[in-house]
């Protein structure tokens, strides 16, 4: 029997290694071998013990090559490269049949390895649905490949924040979801004001494309903005840090008919004031974004596939299946983007 090594968080900061039987995929199922998985929030979360998950087959931002197809794909062939989409949506609810998937009533995390729940990038092999499987191009960087999902969620933000031609956009928080808004509001059209404590942070932002670096930390960010746009404040605001108060900030920043998109959870979840006259008499539009689409996931494969969306930049580093405990550690430090885990 052909085994298969897959990767499962067993307890708060322990990692244990299940082989599993490498089967043939039957009808619309297709077996992918990994290339690459990306460490997100929430297989970080599960392996600090914030989440009590165990045992977790983690990994939902993965790439890889397809191994074999059922009987029934045709869209995809033993060969090619692929993104993967792992967060699942049910595409029977109400929100489903409307082309929202991102807020099924049902959404769950793929299951795709038999010895535990849980999406199952990091390993060696997974089975999924042909549904869920986008082919890149023959050339794609699989490893750039893997923040498919990250992109995706960015998409559907940036989609929100319905940015015109010239508009001045503002992003708090250049970690790696903030440092991708950078790169599509400029795709739009937009100037880019990044908003970040951060020194190094703000240099990734210039990186990006950013227009004007603000340290929030030496200045009023609010002011600064409402000076850089002659007082009438941003078209759109785009708030990627899970701080109240800086959504809070986020509301102040943004002018007349502009749209403040709340793009991460706030923890903890502190209510802010908002003046329901200024909302009235602005028509400023306050909202909120949460996972993609399959719309959104194309999108990114796309931007990715085509090198239109740049991520080398956002790839701390690349380390091996074998040394996931170390991949974690070092995806949790502060200063770290994403961490992309290749099997050997």
């Amino acid at each position: 029997m052909e085994t298969f090594k897959v990767a499962v968080l067993e307890e708060e900061r322990k990692i244990g290694y299940h082989e599993v039987e490498k089967k043939q995929p039957k009808d619309k199922q297709v077996l992918i071998k990994v290339d690459s998985c990306a460490i997100c929030t929430l297989e970080q979360r599960v392996y600090l013990g914030v989440m009590n998950r165990y045992p977790f087959a983690g990994g939902h931002e993965a790439a890889g090559v397809v191994e074999a197809v059922g009987k029934k794909v045709a869209g995809v062939k033993p060969g090619d490269k692929v993104a993967v989409r792992l967060l699942n949506s049910c595409g029977e609810c109400y929100y489903c049949r409307n082309g929202h998937e991102n807020q099924c009533v049902k959404s769950f995390i793929a299951e795709t390895q038999e010895c535990a729940m849980g999406p199952g990038g990091l390993s060696e092999y997974m089975m999924v649905s042909a549904d869920d499987v986008y082919k890149v191009a023959d050339d794609a960087d699989l490893s750039h490949i893997s923040i498919t999902e990250p992109l995706a969620c960015c998409v559907h933000s940036i989609e929100n924040g319905k940015i015109e031609l010239g508009n001045d956009v503002v992003v708090i928080g250049i970690g790696i979801m903030g440092a991708l808004h950078i790169q599509l509001a400029k795709l739009k059209g937009a100037r880019v004001i990044a908003c970040e404590l951060d020194e190094k942070r703000l240099e990734v932002a210039k990186k990006m494309g950013a227009d004007i670096l603000i340290n929030s930390g030496k200045v009023d960010a609010v002011e600064e903005v409402k000076k850089l746009t002659d007082g009438r404040g941003a078209d759109a605001v785009f708030c990627t840090v899970p701080v109240a108060a800086l959504a809070d900030q986020a509301v102040q920043m943004t002018g007349k008919l502009g749209r403040t998109v709340f793009y991460t959870s706030f923890h903890p979840d502190k209510p802010i004031e908002i003046s329901p006259n200024k909302v009235h008499s602005s028509e400023q539009v306050i909202t909120g974004t949460v996972n993609p689409s399959k719309k959104d996931f194309l999108a990114a494969t796309r931007l990715l596939s085509a090198k239109i969306v740049d991520v080398s930049e956002l790839i701390s580093d690349r380390m091996s299946l074998d040394d996931l405990e170390a991949a974690f550690e070092k995806a949790i430090l502060p200063d770290t983007y994403r961490i992309v885990v290749q099997p050997e």
